[in-house]
């Protein structure tokens, strides 16, 4: 009976373990993650520091309405919609990982405003105002980016149309949607350092921290399963794009620390007949928009206008 006994205590252990590591990796919400202020402390971002907060301030103190639509899986999920125009073009953003969308957005939806585009910026599930408790990766946000473009058909009528934006994980998420029965409305992707698939990133995290990733794999995908009850290897966004029907824009610092270039790079390789990667120099992640305002407001200006020429 003793190896039932270790059988018995293998298995705890195991179960615990994945516990603990789902706890960290996906849920929701951690700590001051809902700050709009809470940048990251890395020795990339203090250079930009007072000047994201003055974005992030901007940005925060514009008005907005909230608005809601309930996900496939039950959970009612937020947004800030902006608007400017009435029959202008709509612009959807997804934030990052433990993200806000006054932080991620901060540079770039000054992009979207001046070029007269509504805006509709969504709080991710398991982040702000909207409910769940896993953050999933993209392999679920991905059906709610789905629900999003359905829901601005739906109140914006059918003419309305959508360029989806995201950045780090959002951006993975928008990537990942592609695949998907879009409407017809969504007219482009613009995708700001995104991951290729959330086992790689997980994967690279894992080496980051010093934990051997064939080690770690195994306990992150139990948690995920199990107390997340979500796959993460049930979608990834190289083999999305192979899928889309839209053209995207990929932007990647080549400095990121976090979101290795090399993903964008595979991304990019395997649609190049409707993706097109441009990189910046020195940028970190999520930063390329700091470290050359001018070139990045110009791409994504170029590639919208493009995207929206022919409609």
């Amino acid at each position: 009976m003793w190896f039932l006994f270790v059988f018995a205590a293998a298995a705890v252990l195991i179960l615990l373990i994945s516990y603990v590591v789902y706890r960290i990796a996906f849920y929701s919400p951690n700590s001051r993650q809902n700050d709009d202020l809470n940048i990251m402390d890395t020795p990339q971002m203090a250079v930009y520091h007072d000047r994201s907060v003055e974005m992030i301030r901007t940005f925060a103190a514009r008005p907005f309405e909230r608005v809601w639509i309930t996900s496939f899986d039950g959970l009612k999920l937020a947004g800030r919609y902006y608007h400017q125009h009435d029959g202008a073009p709509l612009d959807i953003c997804f934030h990052g990982y433990r993200g806000t969308p006054c932080r991620d957005f901060s540079g770039g939806s000054a992009i979207y405003f001046n070029e007269g585009h509504n805006l509709l910026m969504i709080e991710e599930r398991a982040h702000c105002a909207s409910e769940g408790h896993t953050i999933t990766f993209g392999v679920n946000e991905r059906y709610d980016c789905l629900a999003w473009t359905k829901y601005a058909v739906e109140r914006f009528g059918p003419d309305v149309r959508i360029i989806l934006n995201g950045i780090s994980m959002g951006a993975a998420t928008v990537l990942m949607a592609s695949a998907l029965d879009l409407p017809a409305n969504v007219k482009g992707i613009v995708a700001d350092c995104p991951f290729s698939a959330p086992k790689a990133i997980i994967r690279k995290v894992c080496t980051d921290m010093k934990l051997p990733p064939a080690l770690a794999w195994p306990f992150l995908y139990i948690g995920a399963r199990l107390f997340g009850r979500f796959d993460p290897n049930a979608a990834d966004a190289v083999e999305a794009v192979r899928h889309a029907k839209v053209p995207i824009l990929l932007i990647h610092g080549e400095a990121d620390l976090f979101v290795p270039i090399e993903m964008s790079r595979q991304i990019a390789a395997a649609a190049p007949e409707r993706i097109t990667l441009h990189t910046f120099p020195d940028a970190g992640h999520g930063i390329s928009f700091l470290l050359d305002k001018d070139r990045y407001v110009r791409l994504v200006q170029e590639f919208q206008k493009d995207c929206l020429s022919g409609t």
